[in-house]
Order: structure tokens, then C-alpha cells, then sequence
């Protein structure tokens, strides 16, 4: 349920191999066909972010879609040689770049489903191999890995076991240093290798991590719990070692201040450094490569920007970046940084404070979209924040969709997305909520959900529609609820809570049993799923009925459209299948896409299709004017 950077096929139950206007929809262009704006935004190469190893800096790791599958490149800096790494249907986006440089690491599943083992191979290319023989396929849950080369800290995740934790030297077995049945998973290795950290929720919620340092032999070092004392609503995470070897500090993050912001924590002494930053909104930090600095990434009401803080002088440095969203940052060693930036407007690009673009994928640029404007309206638990974009020079009202993000931990932002943007083009305004859970606006704004899950979202999701309609801007007889994952579920309970609001349903990916889906997800969703409820759905039946879109199915008056994938385990098909059940049962005007795949798709075609049917689906269903 929540998001994965997976968002092939099966074919849905009525198929559609060609919109009202004989396009494809299932695949590549047709020969003379011309490509849409649309379409260009996604098949225009594009990559992430590059990692980059420790201690051989020119040897670096990033992620395209080059071939038209989300893949693995290794990147020679020093002789800008570029190769593909993985080469699997589905795609891959997991992988860890060891700090000497010589290995890649990458995370092996079945078809999208999350499920496997890690495999490695030689940064120069090579066979791939099992990275930690003697360890059984699980759910990831975090992998740091040692200066040298030799060593690893390898997190599991199963519904048997919950998560351990296991250390693992080439060439010998691995040894389990952790186990727990609540979630849990490896935070970093310190420089030295002596050191391991790891976020725990022992406590048992699972949206507040306490923070454990052990001994490679599984002997506490220290522990440090914001949970403790009977306030059950303050979380830590570990950002990092400080990169110097026997240097005991580690870079955390808190939220004792309502919002997460960063400090240093001795672990030998138990000294901890508040860096007091009076930033408003949440922060994150890196370390500079020498430990003298750290890189902040302040994010405050969707946009985000960059910073340098020096602990000799204890003050910031604002880094120049555009406006917009900073969707990772990198301190090089040269003391230059790299950052993954776009916004609604303008397609992604890595950038460099030298200037210059750090790397520029070959073939087609990506079109632009236009901008995005700021609204706020006053919710039943405060301010509410909506970004919306509309058609350049479009009046109201206009056919309008809500676009829902998932997670729910996540918010919108003032970055670039494809989705929206097809929907733009199409005349559509696109309206997007981050209502109370979404991230960004303080703890208690994410804290805010809990028990009655779902059914708050669409409070503030319902008082930005009322506004979107008075203001004019939304035509109330064309709104268009949807979204993937958690934005999915919220999207079927929605139209069925609030028939009368909305003129169609279009859920990817979504919760819509949800007592089937708790008891088919993986174990780290189940004990979210306790934390936001108050237990299983035994112990809390009511609050399950409640929040679940199933119980709702009858009173759904929208067409709806659904998709899924055949192999998702975080909103697993099962519970996808009951619910369309019903619909089918009653005769609801529904249609239903499955595909070969898990939690969305890393293949551009398959992405591609999936946007075609829901475009043309609501050119089928809404009212025309």
C-alpha cells in the first residue's frame, strides 16, 4: 500500500486495443503515427540520481529507461564509458554500488514481486552471482556493505520470520545478529566497519522507528527511543556514519520539534548535537565526504531547496537551485554537489553547482508541461494545500481531475509528472490534495490519520473539491477521481463514500478489501497497517469495515476503472478480485486491466498503456459538453 518505484500483460476483461480515434494503446506507435506530447514525456530517456562509491568516486550507478525499461547503468566517470548492468522484463531499480567500487549489488525478484534474493556483479561487467549464498529469498529490509569489499549487513523481511538481520563475510556463511517480529531494518555501516544501526519498531508502531547501534556479533552499543515515556508519536532515522574511520558520530534524524530535522549522535558517549537549523519545513542531511559539513535538503510546502552547514562555524550556506523539487542531493569530493531537480514545468535533469548538466541522457528531450499554482483551502483539521495545473489559457469550469498521491506517507510537490501532464493535454485540470498523512507540513499533519483511516483523507480531499467547483474551476457534473496505490484505495473508497461527488472512479493498484488485503500483504504493510488501525482486523473489526472500499461497493454510482498487477504484494490481487466481484454482481458499469507485473510497471510501453486506457475510458464515460 505504500508507494514503490516499480508504479506486460494480460488483457483486461473488455479489451481495448485501440481508442475512439484508432490509436494504439497496447504498444509502440504506429508507422506514420505521430506521437503525442503526451506520449514523448514518457519514452524520453531519462535517469536518477547517480551514485557514486566511496572510495573510487569516478566509479558511479544510476537508473534509465533507456531501453525502454527502467535498468541498472554502471558509469566509468573517468572514461565516460556507460553499460547497462540488468537486462530483466519487468525492469530493475535496486541496486547498491559497494564503496570500493568493484561490485554492484541488485536486488533479484520474480516479475515485480518483491520477493528474492541479491545478486552481484563486477563493476566492469560480468557473470552475475549470488551476493550472500546461504540466505533464502524475503522482502529487502535495507543492505549497507563494507569498506572492505568484504564485508555486509544484509535486512530480511518474511511473513515466518518478521525481520532479521544478518552479517555477512565473503566466502563464509552468514550470522544472524537481529530478529524481531516487528518491522525493522539496517541503517548503515559505520566507516570502520565496527558498527551497525538499525531502525526498530520493538514498540510496536510501525510509523515511529527507534534506533539500535550493535557490535558486528549482535551486542548493543546504544540505543536511542523518542517513543519511550509514554509519548508514542515522536520517530528517528539514521541518515548515516559520519564517513571517517573511528569516528563514532552518526547523522540522525528526529521529530522533537514537530517536523524531522537532523542532529549528531555519539554513540560511544551518548552526546547528542542538536543542530538547531530554524528551517521551517522537514530536513534531511548527508554528510560531506571529509565529515567537516553536512548537505541539507530543506523541503516546506512542496518545493524544496539546498544548503551547507559547517560545524566549524555552525551555519548555514544556501546552495543556489532552482524553484522547484530537489528529488536527491549528492555532496561530491571536490565539495561540488549533484542534484536530481525539476518542476512542473520543466522535465528532470542532474545538475551540478559547477554548472554544468552532470549527465544527459541521449534521444528525444522530454516536452514541457506548464506550471503549477498554489491553493490553499481551510479543512476540518486545518490549512489544506493543492497544487493545480490547468490547459494554458483555459477557463472553467473544466472536466477535472483529482489526482490522489499515495503512500500515504508522501506528499505532492512541485516536480515533474508525466501523468498529470497527459491529463493537461487532454483539457483536463489536474488538481492534487496533500491531505492530512501526506508529508511535508509537520508530524502532527502525518500523525493526523490514524483509526479512521481513509475516511479523513476525504474530508480534505472533499472541502478542495467544494472549492475547485465555487471557484469555478471544476465542472461538478465532470470530476474524475484517481490515483495509484494508497491514492487508488483512497479513489474506491471515496466513490463509494461520496456517490453523489464524483462522475468517475480510476484506481490503480489499490486497496479494496481491506481485511483480505491485510492478511495477503507483505509483513511490513501488516504492521503499518496495525499501527494506523489499532490492531488486526480480529482485534478492531469496525475500524477495518469502516475504512474498507468493499464495504462500500453497493452504494457506487461511477463508472469505475481499475488496474492491477497479477503480482503486487503490497496490494495484492485477491482482494482486488472480491471487490470486482461485487461490482460485477450488481451490474456496475466497471472495466478491470490486469498485467504481468507487481506494484506498478517499470516498462515504458506497458506505462504507456495503462494512461491510454484511462484516457480513454474517461472519454467513453464523462458526460460531454
Amino acid at each position: 500500500m505504500t508507494e514503490s518505484n516499480g508504479s506486460v500483460p494480460p488483457d483486461r476483461e473488455a479489451a481495448v486495443d485501440v481508442d475512439r480515434d484508432g490509436r494504439a494503446v497496447n504498444g509502440r506507435p504506429t508507422q506514420g503515427e505521430q506521437v503525442p506530447d503526451w506520449e514523448k514525456r514518457f519514452r524520453a530517456p531519462r535517469v536518477s540520481l547517480p551514485d557514486w562509491a566511496e572510495d573510487a568516486p569516478d566509479r558511479s550507478l544510476f537508473v534509465s529507461n533507456a531501453t525502454g525499461t527502467y535498468e541498472l547503468y554502471a558509469w566509468d566517470r573517468s572514461s565516460g564509458q556507460q553499460r547497462q548492468v540488468t537486462d530483466r522484463p519487468n525492469g530493475t531499480t535496486d541496486g547498491v554500488l559497494a564503496p570500493d567500487g568493484d561490485w554492484i549489488w541488485w536486488f533479484d525478484d520474480k516479475d515485480g514481486d518483491e520477493f528474492g534474493v541479491w545478486r552481484r556483479q563486477p563493476f566492469e561487467g560480468g557473470a552475475d552471482e549470488p551476493a550472500v549464498p546461504g540466505l533464502d529469498p524475503s522482502y529487502p529490509a535495507g543492505l549497507a556493505l563494507g569498506r572492505d569489499g568484504r564485508t555486509a549487513v544484509v535486512g530480511r523481511s518474511t511473513d515466518e520470520d518478521g525481520t532479521t538481520i544478518h552479517l555477512a563475510y565473503a566466502g563464509g556463511p552468514p550470522s544472524e545478529i537481529y530478529r524481531h517480529r516487528e518491522s525493522a531494518g539496517v541503517g548503515d555501516l559505520s566507516h570502520d566497519g565496527s558498527l551497525i544501526a538499525i531502525e526498530h519498531t520493538e514498540h510496536g508502531d510501525a510509523m515511529h522507528s527507534a534506533l539500535r547501534v550493535l557490535r558486528p556479533d549482535g551486542s548493543k552499543v546504544a540505543e536511542l527511543d523518542d517513543t519511550e515515556g509514554g509519548e508514542k508519536e515522536l520517530g528517528l532515522e539514521v541518515l548515516g556514519f559520519a564517513p571517517v574511520d573511528g569516528d563514532t558520530r552518526l547523522l540522525i534524524g528526529h521529530q522533537r520539534r514537530g517536523r524531522w530535522e537532523p542532529l549528531v549522535w555519539d554513540v560511544a558517549t551518548g552526546e547528542q548535537t542538536d543542530l538547531a537549523l530554524e528551517l521551517p519545513g522537514d530536513v534531511s542531511a548527508e554528510w560531506y565526504p571529509d565529515g567537516s559539513a553536512l548537505l541539507i535538503v530543506h523541503g516546506f510546502e512542496a518545493r524544496s531547496e539546498l544548503f551547507r552547514y559547517d560545524f566549524a562555524e555552525r551555519g548555514l550556506t544556501e546552495i543556489d537551485t532552482p524553484a522547484g523539487t530537489v528529488s536527491g542531493a549528492t555532496a561530491r569530493p571536490d565539495g561540488s554537489v549533484e542534484y536530481l531537480w525539476s518542476s512542473a514545468a520543466e522535465p528532470s535533469a542532474v545538475r551540478s553547482t559547477t554548472g554544468r548538466v552532470v549527465l544527459d541522457p541521449p534521444g528525444p528531450k522530454s516536452p514541457r508541461s506548464v506550471p503549477v499554482e498554489d491553493v490553499w483551502v481551510e479543512g476540518p483539521g486545518g490549512r489544506i494545500h493543492a497544487l493545480v495545473q490547468k490547459p494554458a489559457g483555459a477557463t472553467g469550469p473544466l472536466p477535472t481531475v483529482f489526482d490522489i498521491h499515495g503512500g500515504p506517507t508522501w506528499h505532492d510537490s512541485d516536480a515533474f509528472a508525466a501523468g498529470p501532464a497527459a491529463w493537461v493535454d487532454h483539457g483536463y485540470a489536474v488538481v492534487r490534495v496533500n491531505y492530512r498523512g501526506s508529508t511535508g507540513y509537520g508530524r502532527a499533519w502525518t500523525d493526523a490519520l490514524k483509526h479512521r483511516v481513509g475516511l479523513i483523507e476525504l474530508e480534505d480531499i472533499a472541502a478542495v473539491r467544494e472549492w475547485a467547483v465555487t471557484s469555478g474551476l471544476a465542472d461538478p457534473e465532470r470530476l474524475i477521481l484517481t490515483g495509484g496505490s494508497w491514492g487508488g484505495y483512497l479513489t474506491l473508497l471515496g466513490i463509494g463514500t461520496q456517490p453523489e461527488a464524483w462522475t468517475l472512479g480510476i484506481a490503480a493498484v489499490p486497496v479494496a478489501d481491506y481485511v483480505t488485503a491485510y492478511h495477503d500483504e507483505m509483513e511490513g504493510l501488516k504492521a503499518l497497517d496495525r499501527t494506523l488501525l489499532g490492531g488486526t482486523p480480529e482485534e478492531v473489526p469496525e475500524r477495518f469495515e469502516a475504512s474498507s472500499p468493499l464495504t462500500y461497493v453497493d452504494d457506487v454510482k461511477a463508472p469505475v476503472y481499475i488496474s492491477a498487477g497479477v503480482n503486487d504484494p503490497r496490494c495484492p490481487i485477491r482482494q482486488v478480485e472480491n471487490y470486482v466481484e461485487r461490482l460485477e454482481s450488481r451490474g456496475a458499469v466497471h472495466e478491470v486491466y490486469r498485467y504481468d507485473a507487481g506494484h506498478g510497471s517499470l516498462v515504458v510501453d506497458e506505462r504507456i498503456k495503462q494512461v491510454a486506457l484511462e484516457l480513454d475510458f474517461a472519454e467513453r464515460h464523462l458526460p460531454k459538453r
